[in-house]
């Protein structure tokens, strides 16, 4: 066809494309095929992990590490005392400490110190020098203790730090503070009693009348062992959780009453421990008595380590001094028995 019907006739349409999405296409999840045709299965816990085999002989390694101090400690603490246990069978005066060849004599040193009187009125005067010593030390210590539990934290530095620096003073440098604090004349105690109106202490002499020394080296002690028995109790108190006492006290209890139901049945084992701690040092004390009054006035501070130093070193007889020092572990020991005894029945009858 010619002409203008061919010229007329319209195009065919096109066909349409695709239209265009402005959204953004997200990328397909891949699937997964439920029923895989190779499971495999659950993966193996891997096991703890198998520590390398030491060499042979490494169990002895412990023990090699603590020897050192357990001969040590055997060296210093076991060899005088089984020395001293071989001179008390023996007779061991000047002579024999001299020449040597001391003959045993088998119990007749003990037979002597036994039937001395003055033996068994030291050991009475022993007993209550520990006694006074030790009510008046874990006394204070424990309410020392409850007072720095309610104090403030700056208060409590200070007050520890005062008690350590009373703690690690030396024995004899606290010894001769407390000779001059009570020196008849220019004495710090004489000088303040007089001052406060008590005119028969102006120079008075406390080392010359047998209960004043007496006095004098229970301050002197009581001072010097407050402080390790105060700051171990503090540190027990601070285990025991607030609320029971928070507790205790809502229900109305006082102060005395939390302190025997709450405070005293926790801590009865450090207790225990520091009051027997205090008494093996309280009973086995020396050197202040020694370096203050020897002994006197008279028999007046004599304890038995003192008699025993006296016996061995002014009369020469170190055989009846070593008895001496054997009967005092010995009844040390016994004391401390019957109150663990004691201890141990209070406990069995809760």
């Amino acid at each position: 066809m010619t002409g203008p019907e061919a010229t007329s006739r319209p195009a065919p349409p096109s066909r349409p494309g695709p239209k265009h999405d402005p959204r953004p296409k997200l990328r397909p999840e891949p699937q997964h095929d439920p029923q895989p045709q190779h499971r495999s299965g659950p993966k193996p816990r891997p096991g703890p992990k198998r520590l390398p085999r030491l060499p042979h002989g490494s169990a002895l390694w412990p023990y090699l590490l603590v020897a050192p101090t357990v001969f040590g400690g055997a060296l210093l603490l076991g060899y005088p005392l089984v020395r001293n246990l071989l001179i008390s069978f023996q007779q061991y005066g000047m002579g024999e400490l001299i020449r040597g060849g001391a003959p045993f004599v088998g119990l007749d040193n003990y037979r002597t110190v036994l039937t001395d009187p003055e033996f068994w009125s030291v050991v009475r005067r022993t007993f209550w020098w520990t006694f006074v010593n030790v009510v008046l030390i874990m006394g204070f210590a424990t309410l020392i203790a409850l007072m720095m539990r309610k104090l403030g934290r700056r208060m409590r530095i200070l007050v520890t730090s005062g008690l350590v620096l009373a703690w690690a003073s030396p024995v004899i440098a606290t010894t001769t503070v407390f000779q001059w604090l009570f020196a008849s004349r220019l004495g710090v105690v004489n000088w303040l009693l007089v001052r406060l109106g008590f005119e028969s202490f102006e120079g008075y002499s406390w080392l010359a009348d047998g209960p004043a020394a007496f006095t004098v080296l229970v301050l002197l002690v009581v001072w010097q062992s407050v402080p390790f028995a105060a700051i171990t109790l503090h540190s027990a108190l601070l285990t025991v959780p607030a609320e029971l006492y928070e507790s205790a006290r809502l229900d109305g209890a006082g102060g005395g009453r939390i302190f025997r139901s709450i405070t005293l049945p926790i801590l009865r084992p450090i207790f225990g421990l520091v009051l027997c701690l205090e008494v093996i040092w309280v009973f086995r004390c020396f050197a202040q008595i020694w370096a203050v009054t020897k002994g006197g006035p008279g028999e007046a501070t004599t304890t038995l380590p003192v008699y025993a130093y006296r016996v061995a070193q002014s009369l020469h007889r170190y055989d009846l001094g070593a008895a001496v020092s054997t009967l005092t572990v010995l009844l040390l020991v016994a004391a401390l028995i019957a109150y663990f005894r004691q201890l141990l029945r209070q406990e069995a009858d809760r």
